[in-house]
């Protein structure tokens, strides 16, 4: 009698990880924070931005920053590979104080481990999120 093989499917195991990081990224909309915390690991390494930081408590201070409301979120792309998931993304945001709204745009990498996200690296276009919002001057930059 054959051996069965005690690897788990790989394929079921990207698409459980593609639907950890998509539950994670509705937290930005829904600011649910349990949520937030059954897809994040406590510990969770983040690079990007040219920082590298440890904690949840970073990712909850995104979510649930004051002044500035994620009003929509759209996946542009997805792409699972073994325990990696990366996507490209396109965050709208509300000025809370003006009601201004802007779109930025993103690209990240998420590395998961036992059904939650351990670590992640990406970029977003901050300064054209902020010139959307009429944050910055629309002139340009001088170097």
């Amino acid at each position: 009698m054959a051996e069965q093989s005690a690897t788990a499917d790989p394929t079921a195991e990207q698409a459980r990880n593609v639907e950890v990081v998509r539950r994670y990224l509705r937290t930005f909309v829904t600011k649910d924070l349990a949520e937030l915390r059954a897809v994040i690991a406590e510990d969770v390494q983040i690079y990007g931005s040219g920082t590298a930081v440890r904690g949840r408590h970073y990712v909850e201070q995104a979510v649930a920053a004051p002044g500035l409301t994620v009003v929509d979120l759209e996946l542009v792309e997805i792409f699972p590979a073994g325990d990696r998931v990366t996507v490209s993304l396109a965050l709208t945001y509300r000025r809370d104080a003006t009601g201004a709204t802007a779109v930025q745009s993103a690209c990240k990498m998420y590395r998961l481990a036992e059904g939650r996200i351990v670590q992640f690296w990406g970029e977003q276009d901050l300064y054209g999120l902020l010139r959307g919002l009429d944050m910055l001057p629309d002139v340009p930059i001088r170097f």
